[in-house]
């Protein structure tokens, strides 16, 4: 009985890789190398991810606002802390497409798809149109 039990754990261990978090998932270092983005879960929306700023290399920008944002009531948002990636559908593990990233430097949000690559960097493309540009962002 104790060994059908055993077996029984074990079984339903092995069984639950779906609650494994995503390679995605973490604290990413830009390819500038000039901040890092922590990626999750969207908050109400654990099938989609999500990324907000969470550190800047440069100290004097720590208080930087969103002065390029388009939306008037978005430019005294601070930068840290902001969201920049968001409402990313899962493809395949480790690959999500259809979501959107914001640049804070231009005030322009791109379609956007993540990859997890081989090489355990993240790549981060954004789009317009049919045309993309891809970064290579490192765990951080």
């Amino acid at each position: 009985m104790r060994l059908q039990i055993l077996v029984a754990g074990l079984l339903m261990a092995a069984a639950t890789p779906a609650f494994a978090a995503d390679p995605v998932e973490g604290v990413w270092l830009t390819e500038s190398g000039s901040g890092k983005v922590m990626i999750a879960p969207c908050p109400g929306q654990p099938n989609r991810m999500c990324g907000r700023l969470t550190w800047l290399k440069n100290a004097a920008e720590q208080t930087s606002q969103d002065t390029h944002n388009p939306d008037a009531a978005l430019k005294t948002r601070s930068i840290l802390g902001m969201p920049m990636l968001w409402n990313f559908k899962q493809a395949s593990p480790g690959k999500w497409t259809g979501g959107k990233i914001y640049d804070p430097n231009s005030g322009k949000t791109y379609d956007s798809k993540i990859s997890f690559a081989a090489n355990g960097a993240l790549k981060v493309e954004g789009c317009i149109l049919v045309v993309c540009q891809a970064q290579a962002w490192r765990r951080g």
